[in-house]
Protein backbone atom coordinates (compact mmCIF):
# COMPACT_ATOMS: atom_id res chain seq x y z
CA UNK A 1 0.00 0.00 0.00
CA UNK A 2 1.29 3.18 -1.12
CA UNK A 3 1.39 6.38 1.42
CA UNK A 4 2.49 8.74 -0.90
CA UNK A 5 1.54 9.51 -4.85
CA UNK A 6 3.40 11.50 -6.94
CA UNK A 7 1.26 11.96 -10.31
CA UNK A 8 2.77 13.82 -13.70
CA UNK A 9 4.83 15.99 -11.82
CA UNK A 10 6.18 19.02 -13.87
CA UNK A 11 8.02 22.05 -12.56
CA UNK A 12 9.74 25.01 -14.81
CA UNK A 13 11.87 27.71 -13.70
CA UNK A 14 11.44 29.97 -16.40
CA UNK A 15 13.56 28.30 -18.98
CA UNK A 16 14.56 25.05 -17.09
CA UNK A 17 12.81 21.95 -16.93
CA UNK A 18 13.60 21.29 -13.32
CA UNK A 19 10.51 18.11 -13.27
CA UNK A 20 8.95 16.10 -16.05
CA UNK A 21 6.11 13.72 -15.86
CA UNK A 22 7.26 12.83 -12.95
CA UNK A 23 5.59 9.60 -11.10
CA UNK A 24 6.50 8.37 -7.74
CA UNK A 25 5.19 5.69 -5.38
CA UNK A 26 6.29 4.90 -2.38
CA UNK A 27 5.26 2.32 -0.21
CA UNK A 28 4.01 2.30 3.43
CA UNK A 29 6.97 1.62 5.54
CA UNK A 30 9.27 0.55 2.98
CA UNK A 31 12.37 3.08 2.67
CA UNK A 32 12.63 4.26 -0.80
CA UNK A 33 15.83 6.56 -2.31
CA UNK A 34 16.10 8.79 -4.74
CA UNK A 35 19.04 9.23 -6.76
CA UNK A 36 20.31 11.56 -9.31
CA UNK A 37 23.26 13.68 -10.33
CA UNK A 38 23.86 17.05 -9.64
CA UNK A 39 20.65 19.00 -11.68
CA UNK A 40 18.60 15.99 -11.54
CA UNK A 41 15.60 17.26 -9.86
CA UNK A 42 16.08 15.89 -6.70
CA UNK A 43 15.86 18.76 -4.46
CA UNK A 44 13.41 19.87 -6.35
CA UNK A 45 11.16 17.18 -6.02
CA UNK A 46 11.76 17.37 -1.90
CA UNK A 47 10.23 20.80 -2.04
CA UNK A 48 7.08 19.64 -3.93
CA UNK A 49 6.70 16.85 -1.14
CA UNK A 50 6.66 19.08 1.52
CA UNK A 51 4.45 21.77 -0.07
CA UNK A 52 7.28 24.34 -0.48
CA UNK A 53 6.81 24.27 -4.07
CA UNK A 54 3.86 23.90 -5.90
CA UNK A 55 4.71 21.97 -9.31
CA UNK A 56 3.10 23.19 -12.70
CA UNK A 57 0.92 20.84 -12.94
CA UNK A 58 0.46 17.31 -11.33
CA UNK A 59 -0.77 16.05 -7.71
CA UNK A 60 1.22 14.97 -4.60
CA UNK A 61 -0.73 13.02 -1.94
CA UNK A 62 -0.12 11.83 1.44
CA UNK A 63 -2.29 9.11 2.43
CA UNK A 64 -4.98 10.20 0.53
CA UNK A 65 -4.34 13.85 0.74
CA UNK A 66 -2.56 16.83 -1.00
CA UNK A 67 0.30 17.98 0.47
CA UNK A 68 0.35 21.29 -1.97
CA UNK A 69 0.21 25.10 -0.89
CA UNK A 70 0.07 23.67 3.10
CA UNK A 71 1.86 25.51 5.40
CA UNK A 72 4.96 23.84 7.21
CA UNK A 73 3.40 23.16 10.31
CA UNK A 74 0.21 21.67 8.61
CA UNK A 75 2.64 19.39 6.36
CA UNK A 76 3.75 18.38 10.34
CA UNK A 77 0.56 17.87 11.71
CA UNK A 78 -0.36 15.47 8.56
CA UNK A 79 2.42 13.30 9.99
CA UNK A 80 5.69 14.25 7.57
CA UNK A 81 8.52 15.43 8.87
CA UNK A 82 11.89 16.65 7.35
CA UNK A 83 15.56 16.45 8.07
CA UNK A 84 17.29 19.06 6.20
CA UNK A 85 20.98 18.69 4.04
CA UNK A 86 22.56 21.06 6.82
CA UNK A 87 21.16 20.07 10.28
CA UNK A 88 18.47 22.65 11.42
CA UNK A 89 18.93 22.97 15.27
CA UNK A 90 19.01 25.57 17.87
CA UNK A 91 22.69 25.91 18.19
CA UNK A 92 22.36 28.20 21.97
CA UNK A 93 19.75 26.07 23.23
CA UNK A 94 21.13 22.76 25.08
CA UNK A 95 20.07 19.14 23.52
CA UNK A 96 17.54 18.65 25.68
CA UNK A 97 16.00 21.71 24.88
CA UNK A 98 16.18 21.19 21.17
CA UNK A 99 13.86 18.57 21.61
CA UNK A 100 11.16 19.65 24.20
CA UNK A 101 10.81 22.34 21.36
CA UNK A 102 8.94 20.13 18.67
CA UNK A 103 7.39 18.38 21.63
CA UNK A 104 5.02 21.60 22.65
CA UNK A 105 5.06 22.27 19.19
CA UNK A 106 3.44 19.01 18.55
CA UNK A 107 0.72 19.60 21.23
CA UNK A 108 0.02 23.50 20.90
CA UNK A 109 0.85 23.79 17.06
CA UNK A 110 3.26 26.45 16.98
CA UNK A 111 7.14 27.04 17.57
CA UNK A 112 6.48 29.60 19.91
CA UNK A 113 9.42 30.59 21.64
CA UNK A 114 8.06 32.95 24.69
CA UNK A 115 6.13 30.26 25.88
CA UNK A 116 9.56 28.12 26.38
CA UNK A 117 9.73 28.88 30.01
CA UNK A 118 6.87 27.07 30.52
CA UNK A 119 7.73 24.01 28.57
CA UNK A 120 11.09 23.94 30.68
CA UNK A 121 8.35 23.33 33.55
CA UNK A 122 6.41 20.72 32.47
CA UNK A 123 7.54 17.09 33.38
CA UNK A 124 5.67 15.16 31.08
CA UNK A 125 7.35 17.26 27.91
CA UNK A 126 10.65 16.76 29.90
CA UNK A 127 9.77 12.84 29.92
CA UNK A 128 8.95 12.37 26.28
CA UNK A 129 11.97 14.51 25.60
CA UNK A 130 14.21 12.30 27.61
CA UNK A 131 12.76 9.27 25.97
CA UNK A 132 13.50 10.13 22.55
CA UNK A 133 17.03 10.93 23.58
CA UNK A 134 17.37 7.70 24.88
CA UNK A 135 16.03 6.03 21.26
CA UNK A 136 18.86 8.18 19.49
CA UNK A 137 21.51 7.46 22.41
CA UNK A 138 22.17 10.98 23.01
CA UNK A 139 21.10 10.91 26.50
CA UNK A 140 24.59 10.87 27.67
CA UNK A 141 24.64 14.74 25.70
CA UNK A 142 21.60 15.46 27.44
CA UNK A 143 22.58 19.10 28.97
CA UNK A 144 25.55 19.74 26.18
CA UNK A 145 25.16 23.25 24.03
CA UNK A 146 23.96 21.82 20.57
CA UNK A 147 26.42 23.93 18.71
CA UNK A 148 29.46 22.25 20.28
CA UNK A 149 28.73 18.76 19.22
CA UNK A 150 29.87 17.26 15.70
CA UNK A 151 28.06 17.20 12.49
CA UNK A 152 26.71 13.67 13.05
CA UNK A 153 25.77 14.59 16.53
CA UNK A 154 23.87 17.32 15.03
CA UNK A 155 22.22 15.15 12.87
CA UNK A 156 21.47 12.41 15.58
CA UNK A 157 19.58 15.61 17.62
CA UNK A 158 17.85 16.95 14.46
CA UNK A 159 16.75 13.25 14.28
CA UNK A 160 15.42 13.52 18.05
CA UNK A 161 13.63 16.45 17.27
CA UNK A 162 12.01 14.66 14.11
CA UNK A 163 10.96 11.81 15.81
CA UNK A 164 9.23 13.12 18.73
CA UNK A 165 6.68 14.60 16.31
CA UNK A 166 5.81 10.54 15.86
CA UNK A 167 5.63 11.45 11.91
CA UNK A 168 4.28 8.40 9.56
CA UNK A 169 6.89 10.19 6.80
CA UNK A 170 10.20 11.03 6.98
CA UNK A 171 11.65 12.69 4.77
CA UNK A 172 15.79 13.04 4.75
CA UNK A 173 17.63 15.36 2.35
CA UNK A 174 20.95 14.19 2.00
CA UNK A 175 21.35 13.17 5.70
CA UNK A 176 25.32 12.21 5.61
CA UNK A 177 26.82 15.36 4.21
CA UNK A 178 29.65 16.68 5.19
CA UNK A 179 29.88 13.15 7.52
CA UNK A 180 33.32 11.56 7.58
CA UNK A 181 32.96 8.00 7.21
CA UNK A 182 32.41 6.87 10.94
CA UNK A 183 29.64 9.30 11.07
CA UNK A 184 27.99 8.20 7.89
CA UNK A 185 28.43 4.77 8.72
CA UNK A 186 27.08 5.44 12.62
CA UNK A 187 23.74 7.58 10.66
CA UNK A 188 23.22 4.13 8.82
CA UNK A 189 22.83 2.23 11.91
CA UNK A 190 20.26 5.10 13.59
CA UNK A 191 18.53 4.74 10.64
CA UNK A 192 18.32 0.86 10.25
CA UNK A 193 17.25 1.23 14.94
CA UNK A 194 14.79 3.85 14.01
CA UNK A 195 13.04 1.32 11.07
CA UNK A 196 12.79 -1.09 13.45
CA UNK A 197 11.95 0.75 16.38
CA UNK A 198 8.85 2.46 14.67
CA UNK A 199 6.28 2.24 12.14
CA UNK A 200 8.11 4.75 9.60
CA UNK A 201 8.28 5.19 5.97
CA UNK A 202 11.50 7.13 5.19
CA UNK A 203 12.43 8.73 1.42
CA UNK A 204 16.15 9.47 0.97
CA UNK A 205 17.80 12.18 -1.13
CA UNK A 206 21.12 10.57 -1.17
CA UNK A 207 25.11 10.94 -3.35
CA UNK A 208 26.61 8.43 -1.29
CA UNK A 209 25.69 4.97 -2.69
CA UNK A 210 26.78 3.37 0.64
CA UNK A 211 24.28 4.15 2.62
CA UNK A 212 21.70 4.42 -0.48
CA UNK A 213 22.41 0.68 -1.08
CA UNK A 214 22.77 -0.36 2.55
CA UNK A 215 19.30 1.30 3.61
CA UNK A 216 16.53 1.51 0.52
CA UNK A 217 14.04 -1.57 -0.29
CA UNK A 218 13.45 0.62 -3.53
CA UNK A 219 15.16 3.58 -5.95
CA UNK A 220 14.00 5.83 -7.82
CA UNK A 221 16.40 7.30 -10.20
CA UNK A 222 15.88 10.72 -11.85
CA UNK A 223 18.50 12.30 -14.62
CA UNK A 224 17.59 16.24 -15.58
CA UNK A 225 14.09 15.79 -14.09
CA UNK A 226 13.33 12.74 -15.63
CA UNK A 227 12.44 9.35 -13.83
CA UNK A 228 14.93 6.88 -15.85
CA UNK A 229 14.01 3.70 -13.45
CA UNK A 230 12.25 2.65 -10.61
CA UNK A 231 13.51 -0.81 -9.08
CA UNK A 232 15.02 -2.82 -6.26
CA UNK A 233 18.77 -2.11 -5.41
CA UNK A 234 19.78 -5.00 -6.61
CA UNK A 235 18.51 -4.25 -10.07
CA UNK A 236 19.60 -0.77 -9.67
CA UNK A 237 23.08 -1.48 -9.95
CA UNK A 238 23.55 -2.85 -12.87
CA UNK A 239 21.02 -1.31 -15.60
CA UNK A 240 22.80 -0.16 -18.40
CA UNK A 241 20.22 3.85 -18.08
CA UNK A 242 21.64 4.16 -14.56
CA UNK A 243 25.24 2.95 -15.48
CA UNK A 244 24.96 5.63 -18.30
CA UNK A 245 23.38 8.37 -16.52
CA UNK A 246 24.96 8.08 -12.91
CA UNK A 247 26.33 4.81 -11.32
CA UNK A 248 29.27 4.13 -13.68
CA UNK A 249 31.42 4.56 -11.05
CA UNK A 250 29.87 4.27 -7.52
CA UNK A 251 28.28 0.87 -8.45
Amino acid sequence: MSILEVKDVNKRFGGLQALSHVNLSVAENSVHAIIGPNGAGKSTLLNCLVGKLIPDTGSVMFDGQSVLGRKPYEINQMGIARVFQTPEIFGDLTVIENVLIPCFAKRDGTYRMHAFEQVRRERALVEEAEHMLEDVNMQDKRDMHAASMSRGDKRRLEMAMCLVQQPRLLLLDEPTAGMARADTNNTIDLLKEIKQKRDITMCIIEHDMHVVFSLADRITVLAQGTPLVEDVPENIKGHPKVQEAYLGEAA
